[in-house]
C-alpha cells in the first residue's frame, strides 16, 4: 500500500492557497485556517500555518498589523499587498497550468 500524498501536496501549495484566501479582505490565522478546512483541505494546525503568514509578511507579500481585542487575546490581522497579489496572479497561473498536465498525463494513464 502507497502513502498518502496529499499532505505533502498541500504544504507545497499551501502559501499559495493563504494568498489566495486574502483577496477578499484582511483576516487572520484562524478565520483562514477554517476557510481553507471548509474548501476540504481539512484541519490546518497553527504550527504549519503561522509559519506561512510570517514567510509571507517576510516577502513584504502580505502585511500584519496585531489588534488588541475587548475580550479575549488580541489578533494578528494580515492583508494581502500588491506584490502578493503579483505573486498570486503568477504563481497561481503556473500552479493551473502545473494542474493541467497532471490531469493529462492520468487521464491518459486511464485515471478517472
Amino acid at each position: 500500500m502507497t502513502a498518502d500524498r496529499r499532505a505533502s501536496w498541500f504544504k507545497g501549495v499551501l502559501d499559495l492557497l493563504v494568498l489566495a484566501s486574502l483577496t477578499d479582505g484582511e483576516s487572520y490565522g484562524y478565520e483562514i485556517a477554517k476557510q481553507l478546512g471548509a474548501a476540504g483541505f481539512g484541519q490546518i494546525k497553527g504550527g504549519t500555518l503561522y509559519p506561512v503568514l510570517n514567510r509571507l509578511e517576510e516577502a513584504g507579500l502580505v502585511a500584519a498589523e496585531f489588534r488588541a481585542t475587548e475580550k479575549g487575546p488580541g489578533r494578528r490581522y494580515y492583508s494581502l499587498t500588491a506584490a502578493g497579489r503579483e505573486v498570486l496572479s503568477e504563481q497561481g497561473e503556473l500552479w493551473l497550468a502545473f494542474d493541467g498536465s497532471v490531469r493529462d498525463v492520468l487521464a491518459k494513464a486511464g485515471v478517472k
